[in-house]
């Protein structure tokens, strides 16, 4: 078997009934719900099992809920002997592979997610902000027609590298709406506004990212047990004090996903577990490098079924 890499999911992988089956039989899960539940003041839990779409939609409480379930798995594959060499996180998951490898305390990021999704929301007014997927245009087509777009209607750029044919840009309802009609008529498959309430990732971003910087010099920080792969430049860090100012600047950054996943297959990584709820990282994948074994855990069946194939490689 070849190096193993676990990836976490980012935000829009939350589903109502998220984590309820591994908190029904496993012991770590139980005990790390009721952790978070301390820690937020409220019970995540419940919102995750029985709670509404639209209060998990909230992106203050869809970051907690995810990044949850999503440490959960990890250490569920932890507990069956399997350790990652090396791990990273999109945008959200970032924060779960530093508690995976043992940079941050868990309780510490759930209360750091959940305040970073209120800085987020805090930054753009609802309404104002947006984000959008361009399907099946290059990266420098899609950055040539934001940056025109931003001088002339509206502020938006490209924020999510995440394969290739697929690149999420943000900015003001009217740079992403007018950027939109330019990617279509510039040959996007699909340009497809998304059902968010901010626009992550983008300078727009700034004032979340300074609110964040201060509840982070709260946070002790140690560094890694291993490797993790930097959303902001898809370079690998141990140390702390690298990976803090990494976080501050991912904020209001691209996530450079594709880069991320390179750098972990360039250090050997071949087989990649998706920690968390859906499938998302492991379709990237498949637009990214078919050769990589990709597998997920997000509920008894997939952790399974993962841990057997695994034992096969």
């Amino acid at each position: 078997m070849g190096k193993l890499a676990f990836v976490f999911p980012g935000q829009g992988a939350q589903a109502i009934g998220m984590g309820k089956e591994l908190y029904d039989n496993y012991d770590i899960a139980k005990k790390l719900f009721e952790e978070a539940d301390e820690a937020l003041g409220y019970s995540i839990k419940k919102m995750c099992f029985e709670g509404s779409e639209e209060d998990l939609k909230l992106t203050a409480n869809t970051q907690p809920a995810i990044l949850v379930v999503s440490v959960i798995a990890g250490e569920l594959l932890k507990s069956n002997g399997i350790t990652p060499d090396i791990a990273g996180g999109h945008s959200l998951g970032e924060y779960s592979a530093l508690v995976s490898a043992n940079v941050i305390d868990f309780k510490d990021a759930v209360v750091l997610v959940h305040k970073r999704g209120q800085f987020m929301q805090e930054a753009v007014p609802v309404g104002e902000g947006s984000m959008a997927a361009i399907i099946g245009l290059d990266d420098d087509t899609i950055v040539n027609a934001c940056e025109k777009v931003s001088k002339d209607v509206g502020e938006v750029q490209a924020v999510n590298f995440n394969c290739p044919g697929q690149t999420v840009i943000a900015g003001t309802a009217k740079g992403v709406d007018a950027a939109v009609e330019e990617l279509k008529a510039a040959g996007a498959k699909k340009a497809v506004v998304l059902p968010v309430s901010a626009p992550f990732h983008s300078t727009l971003m700034a004032p979340a990212a300074k609110k964040l910087a201060a509840e982070l010099e709260k946070v002790n920080f140690r560094d890694a047990e291993f490797p993790i792969a930097a959303n902001v430049n898809g370079e690998l860090e141990t140390k702390a004090d690298i990976i803090k100012q990494n976080l501050i600047t991912q904020a209001d950054h691209p996530v450079k996903w594709i880069a991320c996943v390179e750098t972990m297959k360039n250090f050997g990584a071949d087989i990649f577990v998706e920690a968390g709820p859906g499938k998302t990282l492991c379709g990237f994948n498949k637009r990214i490098d078919r050769k990589i074994n990709s597998f997920n855990v997000e509920d008894i069946e997939s952790l399974n079924k993962t841990i057997d194939n695994l034992k096969t490689l």
